[in-house]
């Protein structure tokens, strides 16, 4: 072989080589993988950090538009069997939780990350099933098997007394945050009786005779929660003062965007 064919014959060697090691190498390439789905599917998904005992958890999770709105009768109860569920499990507790429209708030607490991971999955379960069994009544057609919650749950740990007021005035009064108060029907309440405000005991108008804890009979028996064992959502948060229930919560940096 001439000196001239000898050096084409290694630079084409050289070029195969490199192609082949690209192609070998793999790795993660643009578009691959599971395609994301939800109005949020373009928020990068971390790493959840190690999850302490002592410390509560702030969720939101959102439902698809095609479920409709969750504050109805049926849609309350579907929720409420999930909670039932739920809470027969030792190392994961639902504290309180809100029914807004579109999405739902909970304050939870878990023996760990794996607790908490599995605590969340169970309750996203049995809400799903229970939920597209309340919408498909009354629907022509099959029931309905379609996602209920597309995107993972948005957490905010919870490691301050302050932090820890915010979350449940945050949570339990969300409703009027959204206007929900100023309905026919509920402007005559004091507290949501689409969440667990009426097994909150730390109302400041707790004993008034203004305050009355009665609902319409349609949304009982009530929400099936815990009562807290974390220091911070028993006893903490009242280092900041008492909840009134007509406070109507802001949005801050420890409460989970929605």
């Amino acid at each position: 072989m001439k000196r001239g064919e000898r050096r084409v014959a290694e630079s084409t060697q050289g070029d195969q080589l490199g192609l082949f090691e690209r192609e070998k190498r793999g790795g993660k390439r643009r578009g691959a993988g599971r395609p994301p789905k939800g109005a949020r599917a373009g928020e990068r998904h971390q790493r959840r950090p190690v999850h302490h005992a002592s410390h509560p958890v702030h969720v939101v999770l959102r439902a698809v538009k095609t479920v409709g709105s969750l504050r109805r009768r049926r849609t309350y109860h579907a929720i409420r069997a999930a909670t039932r569920v739920t809470a027969r499990r030792e190392d994961f507790r639902i504290v309180h939780i809100s029914i807004q429209r579109t999405h739902v708030h909970l304050l939870v607490e878990a023996k760990n990350k794996l607790a908490l991971a599995a605590g969340m999955q169970g309750f996203q379960i049995s809400a799903a099933k229970h939920l597209n069994a309340a919408i498909s009544v009354g629907r022509p057609g099959p029931r309905r098997k379609g996602t209920v919650f597309p995107d993972r749950y948005h957490a905010v740990v919870i490691d301050s007394p302050r932090q820890a007021r915010h979350a449940l005035s945050y949570v339990i009064n969300n409703w009027r945050k959204h206007a929900e108060d100023r309905g026919e029907l509920t402007r005559r309440w004091d507290v949501d009786w689409y969440s667990s405000g009426a097994m909150f005991s730390g109302w400041k108008e707790q004993g008034s005779k203004s305050f009355v804890l009665r609902g319409p009979s349609e949304l009982e028996p009530r929400m099936v929660v815990s009562a807290p064992k974390t220091w911070l959502l028993r006893d903490g948060w009242q280092m900041h003062g008492a909840i009134s229930c007509r406070e109507v919560p802001s949005r801050r940096a420890e409460a989970p965007r929605i």
